[in-house]
């Protein structure tokens, strides 16, 4: 169906801080999008300017083809839930719910029907009555949800809206604001620093760091292709092993570190090998043997290692692997009840193939 939204070189200043930095992107209908990101990073700003609470300093933003870049929050038709919910504490859930509706002046009979029927929809039927001090965290954040969706926005837009919930139910409501998402196909822009809530809620991520967005990609493509260091550093666990570039020839480069150990691995797709660089791997794309000659032939980084450590975290092992003087790996090998459990001091091979690694800067 095209763009819903769309963002053209946005940027915000707060004095001399930029705090939003020339951010360009397109959101289709029905898409859930998300800004991640650490703190400090713009994420907040750009979905405040989105929502109307922030003007942009400079750029434009654009619903549906129209220039609302300036436009009231209350003019856009676009819903916001908050961290903290922003419910009101001496009003029913039911009155919290039509508040919208109230100032949109919709006639009683339409506003009774809408509310109970959005109850319904987030599973709340019959807590109507109850005030916000009387609900759980989960209820209260489906209240501040159901508010948000009464009026039929356009988008929705979520500031680390399970910021405030234990992790069991944070995990719960995860997948069930992607099941509401995708029954009601609206278009959701999700804030969040955590990055097993992007990855497993998202369309798309927009991972943001000073002001920019520095990738813009599928969660699985940010996971297996980031394009810098500071992407592969922030999506998931990865070994970073700094060196320098020895030879580069099309998608494939030789890497050096200080200690000199010599890895073959992919160009990362803003790779500069003139600059300093480090190879990324994931800790579940390296493989341990007992003896060298166990490895596939296929495998063409292989280093000799000691286990310094191993710990267990239920589905896996993780054993910290000392190569050379200060240089360590993370491997995480799934837990069987055939596989070797390997003890702190056993000496190693470790191993991995090029395609499952980049050189990155």
């Amino acid at each position: 169906m095209g763009n819903q939204l769309t963002l053209k070189n946005v940027s915000k200043n707060f004095g001399d801080f930029v705090a939003v930095d020339n951010v360009s992107i397109d959101i289709e209908h029905g898409e859930f999008l998300t800004f991640l990101g650490p703190s400090g990073s713009g994420k907040t700003t750009t979905l405040n300017m989105i929502a109307g609470f922030e003007i942009p300093s400079s750029g434009e933003i654009l619903l549906e083809e129209q220039d609302i870049t300036t436009v009231p929050p209350n003019k856009r038709g676009i819903g916001m839930v908050f961290q903290n919910y922003a419910l009101f504490p001496h009003m029913t859930v039911i009155n919290n719910i039509a508040f919208p509706l109230k100032m949109r002046k919709t006639p009683p009979d339409q506003i009774k029907k809408m509310t109970h029927a959005v109850l319904e929809l987030v599973k709340l039927p019959g807590f109507g009555e109850r005030f916000p001090n009387q609900l759980s965290g989960g209820q209260q954040q489906r209240v501040a949800l159901a508010r948000a969706l009464v009026f039929n926005p356009q988008i929705l837009l979520m500031d680390e809206p399970l910021g405030a919930l234990d992790k069991k139910l944070r995990d719960h409501m995860r997948l069930e604001i992607k099941h509401l998402q995708k029954k009601l196909n609206i278009t959701v822009i999700y804030v969040t620093h955590d990055q097993e809530e992007a990855l497993t809620m998202s369309d798309r991520i927009a991972i943001m760091n000073n002001g920019r967005i520095v990738q813009l990609d599928t969660p699985e493509t940010l996971y297996s292709t980031p394009a810098e260091l500071f992407v592969s550093n922030f999506i998931g666990e990865s070994n970073t092993l700094a060196g320098k570039t020895v030879s580069s020839e099309d998608d494939l480069m030789r890497i050096e570190t200080s200690q000199g150990l010599s890895i073959l691995a992919r160009r990362g797709e803003k790779t500069n090998p003139d600059k300093e660089v480090a190879v990324a791997v994931r800790p579940e794309k390296i493989q341990i043997f007992l003896e060298p000659q166990d490895k596939p032939d296929d495998i063409d980084n292989f280093f000799e290692g000691r286990i310094e450590e191993t710990v267990y975290i239920g589905d896996a092992n993780i054993y910290r692997v000392h190569l050379i003087g200060e240089m360590f790996v993370d491997v995480k090998i799934q837990s069987t009840p055939s596989i070797h459990v390997y003890k702190p001091g056993e000496t190693v091979t470790v191993g991995w193939h090029s395609r499952h690694c980049l050189a990155l800067n």
